[in-house]
């Protein structure tokens, strides 16, 4: 039976995941309803998408009784009033990162989810293309021996998108940029908590950063540093350094579709899209698409691979960051 999906927000990334579903067997993965602040917007989403119900409000995808699981396009001040909604309507959630705006939203929302007995992931999209299942396989394998140094690094020029420089919005390179670079190094570190976080950055007039760059030490003398930037294009790569060679995603570090390992490369091609998409390689969302029906399949309430663990983590190392380079938002305070 298809794990039938609900859309919540007719955004750009809520139509790159739909288009990515969509590159998925009808038979496995359905949309079935979309939701928008706009009942016109939902309605010209359904069309394009051939959707069979449209949603003028949030609540209403909450108490459809159709729907397996939500996918969460919203902006990421909003996720914890969207999320707890959805948790507490007892539905399962699939949510855009990043999960929170600090650690304490996203212990509320995992908690929620806990409460109410559903499955919860952040969309950490990276973690579910074949490349980076492949970077698991061979560092669990010891292909490239012990770990000593990670580096990545992730810049765009982004700063004439009003939601990048806001910071009621959500803006600033960490959370929206800088979250790939970390989450990255947290994955070959396998959810290992840093020992010392040292954080550097320039912010913008309005209070968010435009360019981070952190310094990470681990148990055992290992290292990982990255850099993010906001007004910047960076080469946007990502390297892994141990004590028998080096594994590299060459670029598109956050939606990677090639690896060299030890000088040799390998190519892992996304579908291409049957609607023009929006994001680079947006198609790849499908994977972590079909790790969320996986987990529903065998009744799981989170993913091994992007637990509420990893999440945790994630937030908490953000909030340290943050503090170090001076960037407070409104939800801080409360």
């Amino acid at each position: 039976m298809a794990t039938r999906w609900g859309i919540c927000s007719a955004g750009k990334i809520s139509h790159d995941f739909t288009v990515a579903l969509k590159s998925l067997p009808p038979e496995d993965h359905q949309v079935v309803a979309v939701a928008a602040r706009k009942l016109e917007d939902a309605q010209e989403f359904a069309k394009k998408h051939s959707i069979s119900r449209a949603y003028g409000d949030y609540e209403e995808l909450a108490r459809d009784p159709d729907i397996d699981v939500v996918y969460v396009g919203v902006i990421h001040p909003y996720h914890l009033k969207t999320c707890l909604l959805f948790t507490n309507a007892k539905k399962n959630v699939l949510c855009e990162k990043p999960l929170g705006m600090n650690s304490k939203e996203v212990q509320e929302i995992l908690a929620s989810a806990k409460m109410n007995d559903v499955f919860f992931m952040e969309a950490v999209w990276t973690r579910f293309f074949p490349a980076s299942v492949e970077i698991r396989r061979l560092l669990a394998q010891g292909d490239v021996g012990e770990v000593k140094v990670v580096r990545s690094e992730f810049g765009v020029p982004v700063t004439s998108v009003a939601r990048t420089v806001q910071k009621e919005l959500g803006g600033g390179a960490m959370l929206d940029l800088g979250i790939y670079c970390l989450q990255f190094i947290c994955m070959v570190y396998n959810g290992e908590k840093p020992e010392s976080i040292q954080a550097m950055g320039v912010c913008l007039e309005t209070g968010v950063d435009e360019t981070v760059a952190v310094t990470l030490k681990f148990s055992k003398n290992r290292m990982a540093v990255f850099t993010s930037s906001m007004a910047l294009q960076m080469p946007n790569d990502a390297v892994i350094v141990g004590t028998k060679g080096t594994i590299k995603i060459p670029e598109h570090m956050w939606c990677p579709t090639s690896l060299v390992v030890n000088g040799k490369e390998t190519q892992y091609p996304v579908p291409e899209p049957y609607l023009p998409i929006n994001f680079l390689n947006s198609t790849g969302m499908r994977y972590e698409a079909e790790e969320v029906r996986q987990c529903l399949l065998k009744g799981l309430k989170e993913s091994a691979v992007m637990s509420h663990a990893d999440s945790r983590l994630l937030a908490e190392v953000e909030d340290e960051i943050r503090r170090q380079v001076g960037v407070v938002y409104s939800q801080d305070c409360q």
